[in-house]
């Protein structure tokens, strides 16, 4: 396939225009899209099964961070107040939720686009990122919502250069037909 446009001018465009949808009211999150974004040419370039199973792994991943923030907001004090006793309890939780998360991966979630989700979730909480800033349940929407345009973002990157077919060279070896010889 030829692009009509680069594939560099196009992607650049798009995440460009990220600076719009992060740069609002909502505060989201534009880095979301670029990991989401990237992870659908990890898995080998857009088509809409791998950005199904990123759509179900990402959410999946930063609902694990949504409960070790949870558990850490309403329990964080559990074994003490004191930085090492709250440093021992955030273990225990990170310890349990993440171990859950690990096996959630045997029923066939895509382990790496959890984890993708997961990162996206701490970051954008512990980030102030959102319509409600150290809002959990803010931070989660909005980081699903700019992981999900990930994949469409891939999509249109590709997309958008108008690619063309190219005619297959003519091969050396190929027999010479009647039509050829003459």
């Amino acid at each position: 396939m030829r692009e009509r446009l680069p594939h560099e001018i196009v992607a650049s465009v798009l995440a460009g225009l990220t600076a719009f949808i992060g740069g609002n009211a909502l505060h989201l999150p534009p880095w979301a899209v670029f990991l989401s974004w990237a992870a659908v040419f990890l898995l080998g370039g857009p088509r809409g099964d791998r950005a199904v199973r990123l759509w179900c792994a990402m959410p999946a991943g930063s609902a694990f961070a949504l409960v070790i923030v949870l558990v850490e907001q309403h329990a964080g004090g559990a074994f003490g107040e004191g930085q090492t006793a709250r440093n021992a309890f955030q273990t225990l939780v990170i310890l349990v939720v993440n171990t859950a998360l690990m096996y959630t991966g045997r029923l066939g979630v895509l382990v790496p686009g959890m984890f993708l989700g997961f990162a996206s979730y701490f970051a954008t909480f512990f980030g102030g990122f959102g319509y409600d800033p150290g809002n959990p349940w803010a931070a989660w929407l909005c980081v699903v919502a700019m992981n999900a345009l990930g994949p469409v973002f891939a999509h249109l990157s590709t997309r958008l250069t108008f690619p063309v077919r190219e005619a297959a060279p003519a091969r050396a070896d190929a027999p010479v037909t009647g039509a050829d010889a003459a």
